[in-house]
């Protein structure tokens, strides 16, 4: 009996244990590349998306990856399936992740686009967009980088903002609704053609 007891202490010791172990000491242990691996699903290779609706997140800030993953996890921020994909992942593991995409250089796709409407984009960017998404789309404090995204995701940003599906500060709403107040739709869409010419 006292041998049956001491094999259910030992069994309770080491559950306890694995519990403390695999909360904390898993993100340690996993190595950024395999954290991050899951990801290239959607985002693509190290975090360079080819795909029509899902974002690049190479080069983006430590602080908007980590406030974009809590965003979801709390909800805060509408999604399709981030917010079950970033529920997964432990608070360490986030903070490994948001550094390693961070450190990755972003790889820019070829895409399609109208001449005409990146230079009359080019001019409207600069004159409503540049204040927010410095050096030409391509930096961006606490917001996510715009030059080089795919033109459908790019629309799929703009539309989610203006449907109430992503909330904007109060500057980003002053300046994009009087782009859209001054130029309409075809404004929107020259300055998406512009950040989708990119390299």
């Amino acid at each position: 009996m006292s041998h049956e007891i001491s094999k259910a202490k030992l069994l309770a010791v080491g559950l306890l244990a694995w519990s403390s172990f695999s909360n904390g000491a898993l993100a340690e242990m996993a190595s950024a590349e395999t954290l991050a691996a899951p990801c290239a699903g959607c985002h693509g290779p190290n975090g360079s998306s080819y795909g029509p609706a899902t974002p690049t997140i190479a080069g983006i800030t430590q602080d908007y990856f980590l406030s974009s993953m809590n965003d979801y996890i709390s909800g805060e921020r509408k999604s399709t399936v981030m917010g079950r994909i970033a529920k997964g992942y432990s608070a360490e593991e986030i903070k490994v992740m948001a550094d390693y995409f961070a450190k990755q250089k972003i790889v820019r796709f070829p895409q399609e686009v109208d001449a005409a409407l990146v230079e009359k984009g080019r001019k409207l960017f600069q004159n409503y967009c540049e204040k927010c998404h410095e050096d030409d789309g391509y930096l961006a404090d606490g917001i996510g980088v715009m030059a080089g995204q795919t033109k459908q995701y790019l629309h799929f940003m703009v539309n989610d903002f203006f449907s109430g599906d992503r909330e904007w500060s109060k500057k980003q709403k002053k300046k994009m609704q009087a782009l859209m107040d001054d130029h309409g739709q075809e404004g929107y869409d020259a300055v998406l053609d512009y950040m989708a010419s990119k390299k």
